[in-house]
């Protein structure tokens, strides 16, 4: 392929959906934003349809990164978009409003690509990719090669259960990791406890900042100010993720742990340190050799993963 031809890569997220213009060389050269809507998944494909055609070069196809299941190009399930409730042909529906060839993936899946491809685990064999945003995506590299599982659900660490019959996650079960520590959850927890009579700056800052949730940029001022509700929940957020990591680990014996979405990007290797250490008292044989690194890629992880499926159409 020409690295003159420009590929598109959509990363679909609970709060927005980017979209960038990728070369051969894994390099976004433009880019285009817009919020998720919440209308449901003909809103989502008219969004990102707008996105893709407001470029001035003409893409020769598109991958998309969807939070959710995917598998053999259907939308399975959908826990963190709004109004998504049966199986969704985004590929077919997108391919025909665009007219060029359209591949789906996991939103987690082409975010951990990406930095394979081009980032924080190039080069590496066996990788966890831990993508902390409104939900908790979660993805594999193993022996070298993505691992996605017989159905697309495979690295989901979002749901793995840290607390039998614990907090109400999105996905519908109790106890998942996600329901510690996904923004949407933790901002939940924090308005519940504001109305039993906590204190707290995580609303009055998500004010101050123009914003409609509590965002990362929000989690992360609060905490700068040692805002004493957002750390005790973040504390939470954290040993949530620990004990999962910990069981994967135990079950995969990876020797990379990348850690990516807006929690990463504001926090930085400070997160994946917190959380490198928070996992260290639940795996059964430590590796010393073994790193917990924070995305490279930041937002274009996604963008870049995704379009390399667009590519492989081609």
């Amino acid at each position: 392929m020409s690295a003159k031809k420009l590929v598109a890569g959509v990363d679909v997220g609970g709060t927005n959906i980017e979209v960038g213009l990728v070369d051969a060389d894994h390099k976004v050269v433009d880019r285009a934003k817009a919020n998720t809507p919440t209308e449901g998944p003909d809103a989502v494909l008219s969004t990102i349809a707008d996105l893709v055609s407001s470029f001035d070069a003409d893409p020769v196809s598109v991958g998309v990164g969807i939070p959710g299941v995917v598998h053999k190009g259907d939308v399975l399930t959908v826990p963190n978009l709004s109004n998504w409730h049966e199986k969704v042909e985004i590929g077919d529906e997108l391919g025909k409003a665009l007219g060029i060839p359209v591949a789906l993936g996991n939103d987690a899946n082409v975010g951990l690509l990406g930095e394979w491809l081009a980032g924080a685990a190039e080069g590496a064999d066996n990788v966890l990719g831990l993508w902390m945003g409104t939900g908790i995506g979660g993805a594999l590299i193993v022996d070298g090669r993505p691992f996605n599982g017989s159905r697309g659900a495979a690295g989901e660490i979002g749901h793995v259960v840290v607390q039998e019959r614990g907090a109400l996650c999105g996905c519908g079960r109790r106890g998942c990791v996600e329901a510690y520590a996904g923004r949407r959850s933790m901002e939940t927890a924090a308005a519940d406890m504001v109305e039993a009579g906590r204190t707290t700056s995580l609303f009055d800052i998500r004010d101050e900042l123009g914003k409609t949730k509590i965002t990362s940029k929000v989690w992360k001022k609060a905490l700068d100010s040692g805002d004493e509700l957002a750390v005790s929940l973040f504390d939470t957020a954290i040993d949530a993720l620990g004990v999962a990591i910990g069981s994967t680990l135990n079950i995969l014996d990876l020797d990379l742990v990348v850690v990516g979405g807006g929690l990463a990007e504001k926090l930085g290797q400070d997160l994946a340190d917190r959380i490198e250490t928070a996992t260290a008292p639940w795996v059964l044989q430590p590796n010393p050799d073994r790193r917990f690194a924070v995305s490279a890629l930041g937002d274009d992880a996604g963008i870049v993963g995704a379009a390399s499926l667009g590519r492989d159409l081609l």
